[in-house]
Order: C-alpha cells, then structure tokens, then sequence
C-alpha cells in the first residue's frame, strides 16, 4: 500500500497539464448577416469573434478580399451562440472555425477622427488615408451616474431663431427632433453644426454627425457642404448607409456616442446627431428576427425602449470633478402622419429632455423651419439661454399660440375688436421673424436685436411682405452704429441702460432713414 502512495505521489509532483485550447467554435449555420456558431462555451454577451477566413470553403474569395471579419455575440443559447457579422456575410461559410477574443466590440476614437467620414467600426470611408487613433473606446458603456453630472446650465446655439429663442438647447442636454418625412428634420442638425462656426474656437463643440441608413448621396451632399463652409474643420461623420449591413446601423448610433464621449471625457464639449433612430430601430428588429427573439408590439423586441434609453442616457453635462465636459444629443425620428402617439416616437419622447415637432402643414405654407411651437418644448427651458436671448423671448412662445388660436378664430367673423387686430398683426410679423432659409444659421446677437424690435412694437407698422428686407437692414445698419450694444451681448450676455437706449435710437435712426 505504501510503495503504491510513494508512486501516486511521484505521479503527481510529475503532472504537467496540457496547455488550454482557445476558446473556439464552429459555424453550423449562416445566413442574412447572422450567424450560428457551437463550442463557444465561455463566451459572453457583447464579446467579439473572429472569423477564420483561411478555414472556410470560400478561401479565393477571402484572398481577394479582407483577410478577417469579425462578429458580435448578441444571444447566449444552451448548446451554440448567435452572433451579428461586421463585414461580408458571403464570405462566411459552415465549418468554418471562430475565435472568442475576449474582448468588447470597440472602436478607434481621437483627434486623428475629426474632418473624415469614418464607418461604425472606425474604418476611413473618404479615401483620405489612414486614420491616427489615440486609443480605443468601447461600443457599449454604462452612462454616468447622477452624482457625477450636473445641471444643464450652458447653451448650445443652433442659429435658428425659433428654437434658440422658445424652444433652448443646453450642452449636455437631449433634444429629440421629431416629424414627418421631408419636413427639415436633417437640415436642423446641419444647421445647428454650421452654426457652431459663430462660436468662439475655444468654444466650440466638437460635432458628430450619424448618418443611419441614409441614402449614400444625401449623405455625400451633407458632406461637401460642411466642407465648402468650412464645419468639417470640427466635425465626424460617422456613415452606414442604407447599403450597409443591418448590424452597422444598428451599432453606428453606439459608435457615435464612443466618439463623442472620448472629447467629453477630456472636458471638452461634444454634439452627436443621430439621422435616424427609427431607421436604428427598423436594423434592430431585422436582427432580433433573425436571432429568433420572441416580437413584441409591431414586431420590435421587448427591450427596443433599452436600445434607446441606453443610448441617450450617455449624453450628459459632467461635474466639475469629472473635468466638466458635456456630450449633448440630438436624435431625429421620423412619424407616420404627424402621429407622434406610435411606438418609437413615445419611447424616445419620454427618454428626452424635450422634443422640436416639426409639422407638415407648416412647411407647405411655406413657414420654414416648420417647427409647431404649442407641440415642442424644452425641459431644460431659460437656464440654457444667454440673459437677453431669456428678456427678449420671455413672451415669444405664449404670443404666438395665442395667434394660432386667434387666427383660426378670425377666420369665422371680420368684426374684431382693435386689441385683437394688433395681436393678429403682431403674430403675422412675428412668424415672418422667425423663417429662415436653409444653411443660413443667424448669431445670437443678431437674433436679440430682430427679436427686441419685434417685441418692442417697432415691427408693427412694417408691412409684413417688407419684414425680411427690414430685418437683414437693420441687423447691417446695426453692426455698424449700436457697438455699445453688441459689446454688451458678447461680453456680459445681457445690455446695458446705455446699450438698451443706443440700440432705441439706432432702430428709430434706421426706420425714418430707410422710409419703413
């Protein structure tokens, strides 16, 4: 018995183990960008795998072309995982042998991004060359808690008179752009980032915009405009076309969001445009079908709200502690006959800190931006606006409902008394103020002046077909003799009595000058 211990032990002290095999499987089905793998027995949620592309039946093709492609594992089975392709579905093929990686799906982030047009994965998509990261962020991260934010206290400037004045989006807030097709939800956004070129340098946030499931041409277009005026100096384009893979729109939102995170996280400033989330939405679905996730209301999966909310929940305006950055987010989604009561635009509605409804009746009587000012609100409200832009605009909103409804009134009987006349008056001016042409973003000061002469009463007797040449004369005539008055806007956010009663005198100066 002893002489048999003495040999067990021996046996033991001599026990190497074998060296562990990676954690590798096989692909058993493939098919519409998703594909069925066996083995994978310690992978997990999230996790990247790499194809072997040298194993498959289809190795010319693979040659000829990218010599890997990776996947996403999105569902955990008892005997097999279901993985999202990133790349060419055709080249991947039964039998074919997959690595887990063990790492999260991530992407280049940096400097080297801004001025290019970059693919959800970081890939250069404009021909300019490689692109030199700083690091790599994840896809996928949890949002900041509360104790490390603060309010939302800074604005962010659009330059479109309606929303900067009655409708005010703040740096690290989420405001949801919401209407029909070809209403001018895009040309908001853009506008918003060529605006950004009235800002300081200093001051100016770095904008991401995510093009999700766009025609390739209105995204090129988008594109040679920011580079014609300039924007793309500060600006990421982040691109899955309609062409591109369901599982590229559904991740390019998250790679925007990994973007603009990095710049926060240095205590700058960050804008991403999300073109659009219903687009993300309809991906989403595609791929919860495939991977045979039970559908819940209109086909979406049960945790389409979590797609969202995970999503925005990472924009933010950071503590001082945390460097004090800001990552402010505006998605667009797109209704189906103003119904703004459907799925996704309830969801994303009450994830948001407020919504710009834009409406289609408004846009083809030719008030454009077609924004329904009763419809739309910010949550965020006057803390995110300069002190004049909050005196000037501090009755904007109620005066023009009140028209609406007078308007619709009046169309019923002409005996009006004289209060409601002037108001009705007033209101004709005020919407003529508040048009705008595309890609014709106004600085704030020039915004106050317009503003103060429309509620100041100085409009009234301006016919209303003459409002627009009054307004591009006065703001000229201004730039020239209320300096007093601009100096106070652009130093101390709000006028002087001395600067309050040059501007007077200018605006009297310029309507006896120029017959109005």
């Amino acid at each position: 018995m002893s002489n048999f211990i003495e040999q067990f032990k021996k046996e033991i002290e001599g026990f190497e183990p074998a060296p562990r095999a990676k954690n590798a499987g096989v692909v058993t089905a493939v098919g519409d960008g998703v594909a069925q793998i066996e083995g994978l027995a310690g992978a997990t949620l999230s996790e990247m795998l790499r194809f072997d592309l040298s194993h498959g039946k289809k190795l010319k093709e693979a040659l000829d072309g990218p010599q890997e492609i990776f996947g996403v594992v999105l569902n955990l089975e008892e005997d097999s995982v279901r993985a999202i392709v990133l790349g060419d579905v055709g080249l991947i093929a039964e039998g074919m042998r997959v690595e887990a990686t063990g790492e999260t799906l991530s992407i280049p982030v940096g400097e080297g991004l801004i001025g290019r047009v970059v693919s959800p994965l970081g890939e250069p998509l404009d021909g300019l060359g490689a692109i030199a990261s700083v690091k790599r962020n994840a896809i996928e991260r949890e949002a900041y808690g509360v104790m490390e934010r603060q309010s939302v206290n800074q604005p962010l400037h659009t330059g479109i008179k309606a929303i900067d004045s009655m409708i005010p989006i703040g740096r690290g807030q989420r405001e949801l752009i919401i209407g029909d097709r070809y209403t001018g939800k895009t040309t908001i956004a853009i506008d918003t980032i060529l605006n950004q070129l009235n800002e300081p340098v200093e001051n100016r946030p770095i904008c991401i915009y995510v093009a999700i499931g766009q025609k390739e041409s209105k995204t090129a277009r988008i594109v040679a405009q920011l580079r014609e005026r300039g924007a793309m100096a500060y600006t990421v384009v982040v691109n899955a076309g309609a062409s591109a893979p369901a599982a590229l729109q559904y991740l390019s939102p998250f790679a925007g969001a990994a973007i603009g995170e990095y710049f926060m996280d240095q205590g700058k400033d960050a804008l991403v445009i999300y073109d659009d989330l219903s687009k993300q939405a309809v991906a989403y679905r595609q791929l919860s079908l495939l991977l045979r996730r039970p559908p819940g209301r209109e086909a979406y999966p049960g945790d389409i709200f979590y797609l969202h909310s995970r999503l925005l929940e990472r924009a933010a305006k950071l503590s001082k502690e945390k460097g004090g950055g800001s990552l402010t987010a505006l998605p667009i989604i797109e209704t189906q006959e103003n119904d703004v009561s459907a799925y996704i635009p309830t969801n994303v509605i009450s994830i948001t800190d407020g919504q710009i409804f834009l409406e289609t009746d408004l846009f083809y009587k030719g008030i454009r931006p077609a924004v329904n000012v009763g419809n739309s609100v910010s949550r965020v409200g006057s803390s995110a606006q300069i002190k004049a832009m909050k005196k000037v605009a501090g009755t904007l909103k109620l005066e023009l409902a009140q028209y609406r409804e007078l308007e619709a009134f009046s169309q019923f009987g002409s005996d009006l008394d004289e209060s409601t006349k002037k108001q009705l008056e007033r209101g004709k001016r005020a919407v003529e103020v508040l048009k705008q042409p595309q890609y014709a973003p106004v600085k704030t000061e020039h915004q106050v002046v317009t503003l103060y002469a429309l509620v100041k009463g100085f409009m009234d007797d301006v016919p209303v077909n003459k409002i627009k040449e009054f307004e591009a004369g006065l703001i000229e005539y201004c730039e020239t003799h209320a300096k007093t008055f601009f100096k106070d806007i652009m130093e101390t956010k709000m006028w002087s009595e001395a600067g309050e009663t040059e501007l007077k005198k200018v605006i009297g100066e310029f309507k006896s000058s120029s017959k109005f």
